[in-house]
C-alpha cells in the first residue's frame, strides 16, 4: 500500500482510515488518540466495546515506521483480528501456541525483516527472553496493551502475567505504549496507570454510553420459559446466554437444542478441542446461541451479536457492562436481558461474605455488588445508572431501557417492609422466602402449622399482596441490605443491623412496583414487537435483499474459512441496502468498503444489489 508516513500524523492517519478501512472520518475521540500515538505519545484509552478501540493502535502502527506489537490475552482474539486485517491488505500475524515451530520461526523472521505491520502476541510469550531479543533486533512502531484492565487486581479479569508488562517501558523507553480497555472504574484505572508505569501517559476516556443497546432486567419466574420466549422472537439473531455454573450451562444448552434452538455450550470444564470447535462455530455462524460461563467472551470480535442474556446476575456492574458490551459491536440495535431472583442475591452476598479475601478486597467486592443490585432494583433509567457508576452523567433518561419504555412506580413501602422484616424475626430468622410468604399471606401449609407459625401476629397480615409481589419485596430487602442469608448456608433469611431503624419506624423504605403483567418477559412494547429478520425494520423488498447479501457473504466466508463479518459487517450491508449503489464507484464510497475489499468483493455484491433493485 502507498506510504502514508510522509504526511503529518493526523493527515496520514485519515488517509489510511479512508483508503484501507473505507471510513470517511474518525468517530469521537479516535482521531485525537490516533494522532497522539502516531506522534509518539503514550496513552491510556477507555472506550466502550464497539467504539473502535482497535483502530487506535492499528492505524498508528501503519503510520509509524516498524511493526506494532499488540499484547492480547486470548488466541481467539488474535486470530479474528489478524483475519480481518489480512482482508484489508494489512500485513498482520500472530505468535501463539497454535503455530508449529516452523510457522512461528517464519513469523519471527518476517518481524525481524520489517515485513509485518502488526504482530499479536500473548503476555506470557512477550516477556520471554527469546521474544524480547526478537524485539531488540526489530524496529518497533508501538506497543498496544489490549484488555489493560487485566493488570488490576480490582478488575474482574485480573491476570497476573499482565503485571510483567512494565518491562516494556524499561527495555524500550522511546517506543510509545497505548493501553486500552472497554471498562474500568476509577480504582481499576489508577491501578492500570501504576502497574504499567503510565504516569506520563495522556488519558482518553470516551463516553461509556452504548445507545444502541436496550437494557432490560426482569424477575425470574420460570427462567427457561422466559429465555425461550425471548429467543423465539429473535430466530435469526446470534447471541450469548451467560450462566453462573458449568452444570447449568450444559443443562440449558441441551434443553435449548431439544427446543429446536441452535445452541452450544462453552465453559472451562469442556475439553479444549471442544471449546475451540464450539467457539469457531459461533464466530463463523450467522444465528447461533452460545450458552456459556464468563470464561467465554473477552476478545470475541464478532460484531453482529444481537443480544446478551444473563440467566444469573454477574458479581459487579463492571462485569455486567463488559459482558453486555459484546452485543451490538457494529452499532446496530442490540439487547441485554438479565433475569434474577432472590436466590441469586442471597448466593452472591454469601459468596462475598464467606470468601477468604483480605478485608479491603472484600469491602470493595461488597461495594461492587451493592452497585449491581442497585442497578437491578432501580426505578431510574438503567442507562443513567450505568453511566453514573462510571463517573459520567446523562442529562436525561435514554428512552431505550425497560424502565423508560415501561416506567416503574416507586412507593413508600415502609409498612410493607416492616411486615416482611417482622415475619423474618418472629419465625426465628431461619426460613426461606417461600415459607415467609406463606406466613404473611395466611397460608396454613403443613409446615406453617407444624411450626405453629399460624399463631404468630404476622400470620395473614399480608393478604393484600400476591405471592409474586411479596417475592419482589423480599428481593428488594435483600438487595438493599436489610436482610441477609444465614451464615450456615441453609437458605434462611436473617435481619441485618440496618433493619432495626425500619422496624422501629425511624427510617422509610422506598420500593419499586413492577409493571403488572410483565411476568419477567420484558416490557409491553418488547412483547408486541414483530419478529425481526434484520437489525432494523425493512420493507419486504429490502428484507429480501438483506438475506441475499447475507447469503453471499456467508458463501464467500466459507470458501476462505473466515467469519462472515470479516468480509463485511452487518452495518456495511445495511449501508448497501439503503444506498443501493449502481456501480463500483458508488459502492466504494460506502462506509466499511475499503480499497482492497472493493477490489476483491465489489463485483459480487454489486451483482446481488442490481438483481434485487
Amino acid at each position: 500500500m502507498p506510504d502514508a508516513r510522509i504526511l503529518p500524523p493526523r493527515e496520514a492517519a485519515l488517509d489510511v482510515l479512508r483508503r484501507v478501512w473505507g471510513y470517511p472520518e474518525f468517530r469521537g475521540m479516535q482521531g485525537d488518540i490516533v494522532e497522539h500515538v502516531a506522534g509518539g505519545g503514550d496513552a491510556l484509552v477507555l472506550m466502550p466495546t464497539g467504539g473502535g478501540k482497535s483502530l487506535c493502535y492499528q492505524i498508528p502502527s501503519l503510520v509509524r515506521h516498524g511493526v506494532g506489537i499488540v499484547v492480547s490475552p486470548l488466541i481467539a482474539l488474535m486470530r479474528d483480528q489478524v483475519d480481518a486485517l489480512r482482508q484489508l491488505g494489512v500485513r498482520a500475524a500472530y505468535l501463539n501456541s497454535t503455530l508449529d515451530w516452523r510457522e512461528a520461526q517464519e513469523v519471527e523472521r518476517a518481524c525481524e525483516r520489517g515485513e509485518l505491520d502488526l504482530l499479536y502476541v500473548a503476555p506470557e510469550r512477550l516477556v520471554t527472553p527469546r521474544f524480547l531479543d526478537l524485539l531488540e533486533r526489530s524496529r518497533i512502531a508501538l506497543f498496544a496493551l489490549d484488555e489493560a484492565h487485566c493488570v488490576s487486581q480490582w478488575g474482574h479479569d485480573f491476570r497476573p502475567e499482565y503485571l510483567q508488562l512494565s518491562i516494556l517501558h524499561e527495555r524500550f523507553p522511546l517506543v510509545p505504549r497505548v493501553a486500552l480497555t472497554a471498562t474500568a472504574d476509577a480504582q481499576t484505572r489508577t491501578d492500570i496507570v501504576s502497574r504499567l508505569a503510565l504516569g506520563e501517559a495522556r488519558q482518553f476516556v470516551a463516553s461509556f454510553d452504548r445507545p444502541n443497546i436496550t437494557y432490560r432486567v426482569a424477575a425470574k419466574e420460570a427462567e427457561r420459559r422466559q429465555l425461550l420466549d425471548f429467543l423465539r422472537r429473535r430466530p435469526e439473531d446470534a447471541g450469548i446466554v451467560y450462566c453462573m455454573s458449568r452444570g447449568k450451562v450444559d443443562a440449558v444448552a441441551d434443553w435449548l437444542k431439544e427446543q429446536g434452538v441452535d445452541a452450544l455450550p462453552y465453559h472451562a470444564g469442556l475439553d479444549a478441542s471442544v471449546r475451540q470447535a464450539n467457539q469457531d462455530r459461533f464466530i463463523k455462524a450467522e444465528g447461533m446461541v452460545m450458552v456459556a460461563t464468563v470464561a467465554f467472551g473477552m476478545g470475541i470480535d464478532k460484531p453482529n451479536v444481537r443480544f446478551v442474556v444473563h440467566l444469573d446476575p454477574p458479581r459487579s456492574l463492571e462485569a455486567y457492562y463488559q459482558e453486555t458490551g459484546r452485543a451490538g459491536r457494529d452499532g446496530l440495535p442490540a439487547e441485554a436481558l438479565m433475569l434474577y431472583g432472590i436466590g441469586d442475591l442471597v448466593q452472591l452476598r454469601t459468596m462475598v461474605e464467606n470468601s477468604d479475601s483480605p478485608p479491603a478486597y472484600k469491602r470493595t467486592e461488597r461495594q461492587k455488588l451493592d452497585a449491581l443490585l442497585g442497578f437491578c432494583e432501580t426505578a431510574r433509567c438503567r442507562r443513567q445508572t450505568i453511566l453514573t457508576y462510571f463517573g459520567e452523567e446523562a442529562a436525561k433518561p435514554c428512552g431505550n431501557c425497560d424502565t423508560c419504555l415501561t416506567p416503574v412506580q416507586a412507593y413508600d413501602g415502609t409498612v410493607t417492609a416492616q411486615k416482611a422484616l417482622s415475619a423474618v424475626y418472629r419465625t426465628g430468622q431461619r426460613f426461606g422466602v417461600g415459607h415467609l410468604v406463606d406466613v404473611l399471606r395466611g397460608q396454613a401449609t403443613d409446615k406453617v402449622v407444624e411450626k405453629h407459625h399460624d399463631k404468630l401476629k404476622t400470620f395473614g397480615c399480608g393478604k393484600d399482596l400476591t405471592k409474586q409481589e411479596w417475592q419482589a419485596v423480599f428481593r428488594q430487602l435483600v438487595a438493599y441490605g436489610y436482610l441477609c442469608a444465614d451464615p450456615e448456608g441453609h437458605g434462611g433469611l436473617m435481619l441485618t443491623d440496618t433493619a432495626t431503624p425500619v422496624l422501629k419506624g425511624q427510617e422509610t423504605v422506598r420500593l419499586r412496583k413492577d409493571p403488572a403483567g410483565t411476568g419477567g418477559r420484558g416490557s409491553r412494547s418488547e412483547r408486541s414487537a414483530p419478529r425481526r429478520t434484520a437489525p432494523e425494520p425493512l420493507s419486504p423488498a429490502d428484507d429480501t435483499l438483506w438475506h441475499a447479501l447475507k447469503a453471499l457473504r456467508l458463501e464467500l466466508a466459507r470458501e476462505q474459512g473466515v467469519p462472515p463479518y470479516v468480509i463485511f459487517h452487518d452495518a456495511t450491508l445495511m449501508e448497501m441496502i439503503h444506498a443501493k449503489p449502481q456501480d463500483l464507484t458508488a459502492l466504494g464510497l460506502l462506509p466499511g468498503v475499503g480499497g482492497r475489499k472493493l477490489e476483491r468483493y465489489g463485483d459480487y455484491f454489486l451483482d446481488v444489489i442490481l438483481r434485487h433493485t
